[in-house]
């Protein structure tokens, strides 16, 4: 039987997938959508870049190419072209996942490495898909999780060197305390907070974060009033390395391994949000779920031949389609064509 809980869940959807809500209300939660995810968008590609010593011309790309795609793979996962997409609100974004061995990439050999392992790397995802069962029973949610619990652990010591990088005439704690305010507001958020407050401590976290940056001074004023409204990148395209020489060989392996590891959470995510989508509880479509790992193959073929860094299905969005009870498709478009305009806005 199913409980009591399971029926006031359900039914308190108010727009299936396969239901318009008012034009007005899908932007309106596309828009926060967009909000919420966008601060994670940037970051990933901004902190691999720099970690690994790239230009400032490689940095405004990237950014530009991630967001892009982004709303690109986002507006597929809704609409589902052929066996592409999952038909659901999935927000699409870049993986953290991938930071330190992308940082690798750029470092042994250049942006155009980076993007021709993300290429390469993609179209396991795509075979993955395609033998869905098989490559569970290799990697099983134990196994993903552990990985991905551990993936941090790689991370930290890059993000550690941040906090020694500030501008001449600024105190040495001046990183550290943005880093420690930013934290411990999310924390607090995380901890305290209850309902939909809850989604926007990373936001929150983000914003308290930046205003003891400027306490201290890190923020450059001059180059944010500098920059246009609106506008393409000043950087250009890195291309491809197709030498396939040893950096690539041995890269490779690890690009690839992450790639299905991550496609596991995105099977995780496509049960989710397939699960607080519909009125009637309903079985996990495993054509859905095939769907989302195509499409986010997909994204990562384009984040690759784009030159950026590869993307991953957002919790995020399944979180907001169970508080506010809305499913519907349109949300997921509003919320891809709010990330493709947002990468126009240098």
């Amino acid at each position: 039987m199913i409980s009591t809980d399971a029926f006031s869940q359900h039914a308190s959807v108010r727009y299936q997938p396969d239901e318009n809500p008012p034009a007005a209300l899908a932007f309106g939660l596309g828009l926060q959508l967009a909000i919420l995810c966008i601060s994670g968008i940037v970051l990933t590609p901004a902190i691999i870049v720099r970690a690994a010593g790239g230009s400032e011309a490689f940095l405004s790309w990237s950014v530009f190419a991630a967001v892009a795609v982004s709303g690109i793979s986002t507006m597929l996962q809704a609409v589902r072209v052929g066996r592409v997409g999952a038909g659901y609100v999935l927000a699409m974004g870049t993986s953290g996942a991938f930071i330190a061995i992308c940082v690798t990439a750029i470092a042994e050999g250049g942006p155009a490495m980076l993007a021709t392992l993300v290429v390469v790397s993609s179209f396991f995802q795509f075979a993955l898909s395609a033998r869905l069962s098989l490559f569970r029973r290799i990697l099983t949610p134990t196994v993903a999780g552990t990985v991905i619990m551990l993936i941090p652990v790689t991370v930290m010591p890059i993000i550690f060197g941040f906090l020694k990088n500030v501008p001449d005439g600024v105190p040495v704690l001046a990183a550290p305390m943005s880093a420690l305010a930013t934290l411990l507001s999310i924390i607090f958020i995380a901890l305290k907070a209850t309902g939909v407050l809850r989604l926007w401590a990373p936001v929150i976290g983000v914003v308290v974060g930046s205003l003891v940056a400027g306490f201290y001074g890190l923020y450059d004023i001059e180059r944010v009033a500098a920059a246009s409204w609106v506008g393409f990148p000043a950087g250009e395209w890195p291309g491809l390395d197709l030498s396939f020489g040893p950096v690539f060989w041995t890269l490779l392996p690890a690009f690839v391994f992450v790639t299905l590891v991550g496609a596991i959470e995105t099977i995780g995510d496509s049960i989710a949000i397939q699960r607080v989508s519909w009125r009637q509880p309903r079985a996990a479509d495993f054509r859905a779920v095939q769907g989302t790992v195509a499409a986010d193959g997909m994204g990562n073929l384009l984040s690759g031949l784009l030159g950026t860094v590869p993307n991953t299905t957002y919790s995020t969005s399944v979180a907001v389609a169970e508080l506010t009870g809305v499913g519907a498709r349109r949300v997921g478009v509003a919320l891809g064509l709010v990330f493709v305009v947002l990468a126009f806005v240098p």
